[in-house]
């Protein structure tokens, strides 16, 4: 895993990304050389090469190309290369007027769909097995035997990870909970135990790590061996946050959160501003006729407006298209949405599917009381009842409410107290890991999850 802006990213991904990009981009280069005049200079002819290929490499990250099941299988991964290529058309359209401007001549959209399409299928036919056997896993020793070391091995055994895990020191401590065909020697230094397997990192994995000798990790540390603790082990590997031992100590000394500094506060504004004009004009007609059902389905307002929790615990009211009955919480109180929840109407479910019934969220965002990108906004109701029964959860509360989250688009829609417990493990992922470029990235996961993904829940 390589950390990019924050965020934790596989390192063959980037490489193949890497190799796909420069391959798109000398491609489009050689094309615009001999389609554009002459008289086009080389600076402007190499911005047409590569602001369409970087546009196109980001939009492929974001759609999801980079996952393994869309690396090892092009058909599969065809229809969203597409999708890439059709967001992207506009930044096309630009760099390819640069000999008369406000007219782009069609043939030149061909020629660049074909030779994108081209480029990657040859940059993955070369590039993935390289990616594959160039790409050495990192392989660690893990310092315990216990109950955290029994679910790095469960991790690892179902995780898609370019981690090795040699094997487990136990401690006398500990009763272990690992293979026994697992375990080291504890005849050998730590240091010496990780040079004979090849390891690079030591994973510190002890339940109690009072009395825990230092002498052997400092010794491994001391000789260029990286000691991670089994917090940010599971952080790296999982992207999310491990709320079963998380202690306030490594929020505090771990580094992360800045989503709060004053750079990023202006950043995270200017986004979530762009982002909802251009979602407000782009989506407009779906708005009118989403209001224009609603109000056909049956009696009751168009839009709902509805009491959450907002950052610093502040009660703002949400909007959103009605999905449910009048009468849907009439005698039950607040109730937690299920999954073919009866309260929901006909055109209520579909909104729901597609999100749609979202949309008017829009105006939150643009009055400052909810963010693009953020966890999503509780009931002051839940909030009580969740705040009391999962540490941790009041801060979520340190940012703005968003649309789409991280827990968004990598938990699906839950409805009890286990549910809101897993969405918080990413959510806190975010606030500690936020940056500007995680927030693209995130708008793109969810456009790719709407689109092409089947929509929401």
């Amino acid at each position: 895993m390589l950390r990019i802006f924050r965020h934790y990213c596989s390192a063959p991904a980037l490489f193949l990304c890497a190799c796909e990009t420069t391959a798109v981009a000398l491609a489009l280069y050689a094309a615009a050389s001999v389609l554009l005049p002459a008289d086009v200079a080389s600076g402007r002819l190499i911005a047409a090469a590569i602001v369409p290929a970087v546009v196109n490499a980001v939009l492929m990250f974001g759609m999801g190309l980079y996952d393994p099941p869309h690396v090892a299988n092009f058909r599969r991964a065809l229809p969203r290369l597409i999708a890439c290529l059709c967001i992207g058309a506009p930044f096309l359209g630009r760099t390819l007027s640069i000999d008369s401007p406000g007219e782009v001549r069609p043939v030149f959209y061909l020629v660049w769909t074909m030779l994108v399409i081209a480029c990657i299928v040859l940059a993955r036919m070369v590039a993935t097995p390289i990616a594959r056997t160039g790409f050495s896993p990192r392989r660690v020793v893990v310092v315990g035997a216990g109950r955290l070391a029994a679910e790095i091995e469960q991790l690892m055994a179902r995780a898609h990870s370019r981690t090795e895990v040699v094997g487990y020191v136990a401690l006398p401590s500990e009763a272990p909970e690992v293979p026994e065909a697992r375990l080291k020697s504890g005849a050998e230094s730590l240091l010496d135990v990780a040079r004979a397997s090849g390891a690079k990192e030591i994973v510190v994995a002890a339940e109690d790590r009072r009395g825990m000798p230092l002498q052997p990790l400092l010794d491994a540390r001391m000789e260029g061996v990286a000691v991670t603790s089994f917090l940010s082990f599971w952080e790296r590997e999982t992207r999310r946050v491990n709320l079963r031992v998380l202690d306030p100590s490594w929020l505090i000394y771990s580094d992360g959160f800045h989503i709060g500094t004053a750079t990023n506060a202006v950043l995270k504004r200017a986004l979530d501003i762009v982002a909802s004009l251009l979602l407000l004009v782009l989506t407009l007609p779906t708005l009118l006729l989403a209001a224009l059902a609603v109000k056909l389905d049956g009696p009751g307002p168009v839009l709902y407006r509805q009491e959450r929790v907002g950052r610093g615990g502040q009660i703002f009211h949400i909007a959103k298209f009605r999905t449910m009955r009048v009468d849907a919480e009439q005698g039950s109180g607040p109730q937690w949405a299920s999954v073919d929840d009866p309260r929901v109407t006909r055109v209520g479910r579909f909104l729901r599917r597609m999100r749609i019934d979202e949309l008017p969220q829009i105006l939150n965002v643009l009055k400052g009381e909810m963010s693009f990108v953020g966890p999503r906004p509780e009931r002051p109701h839940f909030v009580r009842h969740l705040a009391a029964e999962i540490p941790f959860y009041a801060e979520r509360h340190r940012v703005r409410p968003g649309i789409t989250g991280w827990a968004q688009i990598n938990y699906p829609y839950g409805a009890s107290l286990e549910d809101a417990r897993e969405k918080l493990s990413y959510d806190l992922y975010y606030i500690k890991n936020f940056s500007f470029l995680f927030d693209l990235l995130i708008i793109l996961s969810t456009a790719k999850a709407v689109f092409l993904d089947g929509g929401g829940r």
